[in-house]
């Protein structure tokens, strides 16, 4: 039975009598909203307690919109210092060097300005300034500065939050070198247990060392841009892991948001915040995404900060990119330079247009970017959608996009893209770019590598939902070279010792691929284009692959590495992560399969027959969603030193032509890119260029 209230009515008002039922539901209700109150207290308490830097915060403010990380009010007093450049200077005038100065205590910036007359060449000065700090800023003794930019900071991050602000405003983007400094006082110093000296005695050592003299900081540069030098300073101030402190758990947290969470690490870094620096080591923090809300307010710290873990890490990635952190008297020697420079090679997918067989196959107006833009996260800060950054979700109807392409790929030091060629039985799809690059001027080598496979749904050549064969019965795949001949003619198809390059993916899915090449090679002779070298694609029996044990008699004159194909792979445990429960793909160890392969590299014959691959990464999510390959911990670091290895091996066993492939420019959606992106900026293609540098 169910008890209502009762009304009493007198004088024209009803009194409500509460039953006992409504007590419980009104009790009920309470509890609710207090059990819920409760919960948001203890989240908010939770957030609270995590440190500024930590990744889960990290994930969550980033899915909160479009990353800037720098005060945007800095875009206008940068174009107002560039504006005052004399009008006569050309990109070419540009400097290569440039200096950071953050002043916090004015009163030592003449003396700092003084100390920057030892830079021997010309360079641009960025002057950050802490909020509500009055500098008289006199540069009128410098005679080779060129640019002056100043920007004003709040107090927060020290030194460093300033640094990584310009960072990620692109501020340092194009110099090979650049010097860290700041008005440094240290005053804890003279009491501290350990260390000996006071602040304004450590400031002089570190300044002695990087600005000691014009003679001296040009051996530092030299080194910079000609040998594995990463970071230089005082070798009094470069210390270890007895300096570790409060902050590896920092360090670490950092990491994790590069997927380098369990980096064996030997710590090694420049203490004081004074150094030089090579370009691509400082322009490498733009991939961990840093701003304002990753450090505290400024209390006054001297140990376990967002600043202080920043200050380790640089040292413990400069190690992780191959490259060194050497005292200014102990710089390493200039890398030899070879014979014949290697040729980096990245593979082209040319499917960023819309055509009409992907119309009738998907939907009107599919493009590779239609997979690109559908991935969603499968595991805590996954990089789902990878996006595009500096040239946008671009149209290869455009000319102008292969002309960016062509600037940026040359300023990183590569001359060739390997087209992916889509030829099926006398059919072509895709060929658009590819003709469009031939019927232009521009200044940009290409080769092919056909990829005679099936066409499916499922990408990957494999599965019975095949949307167009490959049918050697209907045209023979002899006939395939015939309509590559006249591109061939072209001076700028890529050669090797004179021979133009043509990649197979599948040789053995060819019917008889000995005669298929014999025959290719007497028909370009016969068009009078000259020999050809022939590559076969380095990849696993399941692929087709013939493999290194199967090159001899096999009609090519070797193969081209392919990573993740025919590369060690190694299981990632997947129990930190917090992974979908739906997911169902696999998840392996990039840095795994990178230090194996660099094992292999240093061998004495190297890869053999095969031309070392490097992949930039490799992450099927937009194709697979829950069900991908993705390789975890590919980051513009690690990447940095296997292709540094690639290039030297590549160098010492085929030194009269050495090549290295790349996977892959613009793989958007197998997470194989080198060129822009939202995620990482150019810092691939600045690690690529900071290899290639000679």
């Amino acid at each position: 039975m169910v008890e209502t209230p009762r009304r009493l009515t007198g004088r024209g008002t009803t009194i409500r009598i509460p039953t006992l039922a409504g007590a419980k539901r009104r009790l009920g209700r309470y509890r609710i909203r207090l059990g819920r109150a409760l919960i948001r207290q203890a989240a908010a308490a939770e957030v609270g307690s995590r440190p500024p830097h930590d990744f889960r915060t990290w994930v969550e403010r980033r899915s909160g919109g479009r990353f800037v990380g720098f005060p945007e009010q800095w875009r206008e007093l940068v174009a107002a210092a560039d504006a005052a450049v004399p009008a006569t200077s050309t990109p070419l005038d540009r400097p290569r060097v440039a200096v950071v100065l953050h002043v916090h205590y004015p009163e030592l910036v003449p003396g700092l300005v003084e100390r920057l007359r030892a830079v021997p060449e010309p360079f641009d000065l960025v002057v950050t300034v802490t909020d509500g700090v009055a500098v008289d800023l006199d540069t009128s003794a410098l005679e080779l500065v060129r640019r002056v930019v100043v920007l004003p900071i709040e107090n927060r991050g020290r030194d460093v939050l300033p640094l990584v602000s310009v960072v990620n405003a692109g501020l340092l983007d194009g110099y090979d070198a650049v010097l860290k400094v700041h008005t440094k006082r240290s005053a804890w110093r003279a009491g501290h247990a350990t260390l000996s000296g006071s602040g304004a005695e450590w400031r002089d050592e570190l300044l002695d060392a990087v600005l000691g003299s014009p003679e001296q900081v040009a051996r530092v540069l030299e080194a910079l841009r000609h040998s594995d030098a990463g970071m230089v300073t005082s070798g009094a101030s470069i210390v270890g892991a007895e300096h570790w402190g409060a902050d590896e758990p920092g360090v670490r947290s950092l990491l994790r948001r590069i997927e380098l969470e369990d980096l064996p690490i030997n710590l090694r870094f420049p203490g004081g915040s004074v150094y030089w620096a090579k370009g691509f080591v400082l322009r490498g923090l733009r991939a961990l995404r840093m701003d304002r809300d990753d450090f505290p307010d400024e209390r006054g710290e001297i140990d376990g900060t967002t600043a202080h873990a920043v200050e380790r890490l640089l040292g413990v990635l400069t190690v992780e990119s191959g490259l060194t952190v050497s005292a200014v008297d102990a710089l390493p020697p200039r890398r030899p330079v070879p014979p014949v420079p290697a040729e980096v090679v990245p593979f082209y997918l040319p499917q960023f247009h819309t055509f009409p067989e992907n119309d009738a196959w998907w939907g009107t107006g599919f493009t590779e970017w239609t997979n690109v833009t559908r991935a969603v996260p499968d595991h805590l800060g996954h990089a789902q959608p990878m996006l595009p950054g500096a040239l946008g979700f671009y149209d290869l109807h455009r000319d102008e996009v292969r002309a960016a392409q062509t600037r940026l790929a040359q300023d990183a030091g590569l001359g060739v893209f390997m087209y992916y060629h889509y030829w099926f039985a006398g059919k072509q799809l895709m060929s658009m770019p590819l003709e469009r690059l031939a019927a232009s001027d521009l200044d940009q080598r290409f080769c092919v590598m056909w990829a005679n496979e099936d066409w499916t749904r499922t990408w990957d050549g494999r599965g019975d939902s095949v949307l167009i064969a490959q049918d050697y019965d209907r045209v023979p795949a002899e006939d395939f070279i015939e309509h590559l001949l006249p591109l061939m003619a072209d001076p700028r198809w890529y050669r090797i010792r004179g021979a133009a390059v043509v990649a197979v993916y599948r040789p053995a899915h060819l019917p008889d691929h000995r005669a298929t090449i014999a025959a290719w090679r007497r028909r370009a002779e016969e068009a009078g284009v000259g020999p050809l070298h022939v590559l076969g694609v380095d990849v696993g029996a399941v692929f087709d692959g013939l493999g290194a044990d199967g090159l001899a008699d096999s009609g090519l004159d070797g193969l081209l590495g392919f990573p993740p194909h025919n590369h060690p792979w190694r299981w990632k445990e997947q129990g930190a992560l917090e992974v979908r429960p739906a997911f169902v793909g696999r998840i392996l160890e990039y840095r795994a399969m990178a230090d194996e392969t660099i094992d292999r590299l240093r061998a004495p014959g190297g890869l053999g027959d095969v031309a070392p691959g490097v992949m930039v990464g490799f992450d099927n999510t937009a194709r697979r969603q829950l069900a991908p390959d993705l390789w975890y911990g590919a980051n513009p670091f690690t990447f940095r030193r296997w292709l540094a290895e690639a290039v030297r091996s590549a160098e010492r066993v085929t030194p009269d032509a050495p090549v290295v492939f790349l996977n892959a420019w613009n793989e958007w959606a197998e997470g194989a890119v080198l060129e822009p992106t939202e995620r990482y900026g150019a810092t691939y293609l600045d690690a690529t260029a900071s290899v290639l540098a000679r």
